[in-house]
């Protein structure tokens, strides 16, 4: 008798827990229920699409889960793989991935206190740049495009996360608009963070900051059906629309040309979206591809270009050109070399040029670790910065052979083409324009905050990168600006705008300072490191 009555108590106790997780997960549109002794109506969010058709939500404040109710993803491990890989290095990445089976096990709470540990212990709060040049383009590439308009409509949003907040800030705010960002601050010690995170608190300041809390505003909750009700904010909403895995299967992307706030900076060496699967396939490249990148570079300094570039497009690299016929000197009489002006993408510019007009050039550069230097093929000059030291220096290596400059000073990895120094425009009449572009699909091959003698194994590694060379008209620069019919200014625009056309990118007035403020917190003249 006591068992049967055992068996009986333990067969209701599991019906309850299972009937109350399946009010949670699955709401109707008409079913209302109190919690915490507030009043709130929980709807489908394909009813919120009619709501919105109408000017209503004009004065209405919404407030958000990111990650259960934006991003299209719900995963959480890409992101903080992102972290761990380029703020803690290989081995934390590995840690993080071995540990991936368990923390599914967990619950999501621990689930997420063990990943904030993993990535986050012993790392320096100062130097901690991801979250906002690393994730934000992860995070734009994530965001559901019809999620995304429906937040443009309403007056105020407020966002609310279970990621630390140093990861989510700037991009919420930054590149989306977000008014307040509500989320849990990571804990320091002596400048460095302990992996833990602080308890959610009750009170939100920059809420009230923004006057969000105001009673006569229309208080409007989205979020997804397993974090509706683990966050205190969410009770001051009267409606609160639920989210499914189905819902957001459904969502487009949203377009580059929506952004409200052009990314064209960002940095990181993973070109992959860091899933589990895809992790577990880089992990497992990483050596091959440290080979291979090693061979590459054996091949390209120690054989002949007609020799070294079949056995490269055998191993996987791609060259694909177009050049016009170069005539003789436009209106020089004393013969010079020709100058080729590149926009630029990897240090291995130079070097593919060369590879497509099978001539040995001398490449300027305005920095160079000395570890490239010493395995770059062709020759290499720098550049001091000082206009006229640099000018004499160039019209003398152009009186003994072609060079090759890249006008913006730094890398650019998105479809941009930063502001061109004008020097070039003065030093001769034979300027060629070179539209270059790449792609690659593991890994970048340019850094800001990183080592950038790596750089050009970094692009070597990828299976199969693609160069594409694009060899332009000749532009008419010294003589022109001698006579006055344009300046120095206009010409360097002029090649600027060229390449752009060539390219499909888009010119803008960025400088090398400007991508070193965002990304690395500096101006980008310090020494590099080798």
């Amino acid at each position: 008798m006591s068992k049967a009555f055992f068996f009986k108590s333990l067969f209701f106790f599991l019906y309850r827990i299972l009937f109350r997780k399946s009010l949670r997960r699955s709401p109707s549109n008409s079913h209302a229920f109190s919690q915490s002794s507030s009043f709130k109506i929980y709807h489908k969010y394909p009813s919120l699409s009619h709501r919105s058709s109408s000017t209503d939500l004009t004065n209405s404040t919404l407030i958000f889960n990111m990650e259960g109710a934006l991003l299209k993803s719900s995963s959480l491990f890409p992101y903080f793989m992102l972290v761990a890989f380029e703020a803690g290095g290989l081995f934390r990445s590995i840690v993080l991935f071995l540990l991936y089976p368990l923390i599914c096990f967990l619950s999501q709470e621990m689930g997420l206190k063990l990943m904030v540990m993993i990535c986050f212990f012993g790392i320096k709060k100062e130097s901690f740049r991801v979250g906002t040049a690393v994730l934000p383009k992860f995070y734009l590439e994530d965001v559901g495009l019809e999620m995304f308009e429906l937040l443009q409509k309403g007056s105020k949003r407020v966002a609310v996360t279970n990621f630390p907040i140093v990861m989510v800030e700037s991009f919420l705010r930054d590149y989306l608009q977000i008014d307040c960002v509500v989320g849990r601050e990571l804990k320091v010690f002596r400048g460095y963070y302990l992996g833990v995170m602080e308890e959610n608190k009750k009170y939100v300041p920059c809420m009230e900051e923004k006057d969000l809390t105001n009673a006569s505003s229309d208080m409007i909750a989205i979020t997804d059906f397993n974090s509706f009700p683990d966050h205190h904010v969410f009770s001051c909403c009267k409606d609160v629309y639920l989210v499914s895995e189905t819902d957001k299967r459904n969502w487009h992307t949203l377009p580059r040309e929506r952004y409200p706030k052009p990314l064209i900076f960002h940095d990181g060496r993973l070109a992959l979206r860091p899933t589990p699967l895809t992790t577990l396939q880089a992990l497992m490249w990483g050596p091959l591809g440290v080979t291979l990148a090693v061979a590459r570079i054996i091949i390209a300094v120690s054989l002949p270009y007609d020799v070294s570039c079949p056995i490269l497009a055998f191993s996987g690299l791609r060259l694909t050109t177009k050049k016009p016929k170069l005539e003789g000197p436009l209106n020089n009489p004393k013969h010079k070399g020709l100058l080729y002006v590149c926009n630029h993408r990897t240090l291995l510019d130079p070097l593919y040029l060369a590879f497509t007009l099978k001539n040995n050039l001398t490449a300027l550069t305005y920095s160079l670790s000395r570890m490239s230097e010493i395995l770059a093929p062709i020759r290499t000059v720098r550049l001091t910065r000082n206009r006229d030291q640099d000018s004499q220096k160039m019209e003398k290596l152009l009186s003994e052979g072609d060079l090759v400059v890249c006008p913006e000073g730094t890398t650019c990895r998105e479809p941009y083409l930063l502001r061109f120094s004008p020097l070039f425009s003065e030093i001769t009449d034979e300027i060629v324009p070179v539209a270059v572009s790449t792609h690659v699909s593991m890994f970048h091959g340019t850094t800001a905050g990183g080592l950038k003698c790596l750089d050009p194994i970094f692009f070597l590694m990828n299976p199969s990168p693609i160069y594409t060379i694009q060899i332009l008209e000749k532009v008419s620069g010294l003589y022109t600006c001698q006579d006055g019919s344009r300046s120095r200014f206009d010409v360097a625009n002029h090649v600027q705008g060229e390449l752009g056309k060539a390219l499909g990118f888009e010119c803008t007035a960025l400088t090398r300072r400007d991508k070193y403020l965002i990304l690395a917190g500096n101006e980008g003249m310090v020494t590099c490191k080798s």
